[in-house]
């Protein structure tokens, strides 16, 4: 079965289908991509989405509760631009994406 971030992640996939958005993989992990670009993945029960550091939806998401800046490699060098957003907070998820997918396009 799958768990409750996979099922959040599979609808993201479904919403923003047609919008030039496809699945694909990064760091071995789901990942949504417009073109070659990377604009979010699943991660460790959460998601992360690549939005430009100091925009408004940068700072909303890293404003929530368990949220904060994407670490893949666990060694304290996150990736400025990208916040990862736990899976209580699915119903932010489809903003995110939606503001990655933006800055892409």
């Amino acid at each position: 079965m799958a768990s409750e971030s996979e099922q959040a992640y599979k609808r993201l996939v479904a919403d923003l289908s047609g919008r030039g958005v496809t699945a694909d993989h990064m760091f071995g992990k789901p990942t949504l991509k417009v073109g070659t670009k990377s604009v979010a993945c699943l991660y460790n029960e959460g998601m992360a989405f690549k939005l430009t550091a100091g925009s408004d939806e940068h700072l909303e998401a890293l404003a929530l509760p368990g949220a904060g800046l994407f670490d893949p490699s666990g060694t304290g060098r996150s990736m400025k631009d990208w916040v990862w957003v736990p899976v209580q907070h699915t119903e932010h998820w489809l903003e995110f994406a939606d503001a990655a997918v933006q800055r892409v396009g």
